[in-house]
């Protein structure tokens, strides 16, 4: 895509948004110093959401352009909270540094195989803690999980076998890793958890209809969670968590050397 048509696929997927950054003057008392920088961090959190959701689903595909200006004008920001929230999307690996000089950009992205692997790697060991948490749950607490994650891996297994439902299945496999997760593990490992797992699932959206035949294997390997976390044996409910990610990595490494890494070209 060209870095024009870049430019211009950001500024229409943007929002439309009216802005209070407009240019008058703060109080100076301490409530208005405080209502300034409350303002200023909504402001960067609203652009850090809104790009992120872009970049996950894909809208903003890997290597399009991220025209710092396009945005400001877009949303009605001034540039600092633009900024600091493309600084914080490149500290997390959704936005990379393309060229040199004069000629350095930003971009979003590219997905490669070595870049797949790691993220699934990490997303694998930090939901195998969280499975080690799930195991160590109270017995009725444990046991309301496992019948949640049977449920949802039941849904799982009919979506895998349905013609178009591809979509069905990938939101299902999240709502199963997502439950032995939320509400269970610390603030701590769940902040990791929300930073690194939206990368995987730039990798599995984009790739998902190619992954479609390993679904029934997906659902296997579920299973072998389930029955860890259900008969109160952390390290085997992490062990599973672990392998089926894992596996997982070595699926997508296949698939992303048959279809090619998306993106790349721009990094050149």
């Amino acid at each position: 895509m060209p870095p024009a048509a870049s430019a211009r696929k950001v500024a229409r997927s943007l929002k439309t948004r009216t802005s209070n950054d407009n240019g008058s003057v703060p109080s100076r008392n301490g409530k208005g110093r405080l209502a300034l920088a409350t303002e200023r961090d909504d402001n960067v959190s609203r652009v850090y959401q809104e790009l992120r959701a872009l970049i996950v689903s894909g809208q903003l595909p890997p290597g399009a352009r991220i025209a710092e200006r396009a945005v400001v004008q877009r949303l009605g920001l001034s540039r600092t909270p633009v900024r600091s929230a493309l600084h914080r999307l490149q500290q997390e690996g959704f936005v990379a540094s393309s060229g040199i000089g004069r000629d350095q950009r930003l971009i979003v992205t590219p997905l490669t195989q070595s870049d797949g692997r790691e993220v699934l790697l990490i997303v694998g060991h930090l939901e195998g803690l969280a499975a080690r948490e799930a195991a160590s749950l109270a017995p009725e607490v444990r046991k309301a999980l496992v019948r949640t994650l049977r449920e949802i891996n039941r849904e799982l297994a009919i979506a895998s076998r349905t013609r178009g439902g591809h979509a069905r299945a990938f939101e299902l496999d999240l709502r199963f890793h997502r439950a032995y997760v939320e509400g269970v593990v610390g603030p701590r490992l769940l902040a990791l958890h929300r930073a690194i797992k939206p990368q995987s699932e730039r990798y599995t959206r984009l790739y998902v209809n190619a992954l479609l035949d390993e679904l029934p294997t997906s659902v296997k390997e579920h299973e072998v969670i389930i029955r860890g976390i259900a008969s109160g044996n952390p390290a085997a409910a992490q062990a599973a968590v672990e392998t089926n990610w894992r596996n997982a990595s070595q699926r997508l490494s296949a698939v992303i050397a048959q279809h090619g890494e998306r993106g790349l070209w721009h990094l050149r």
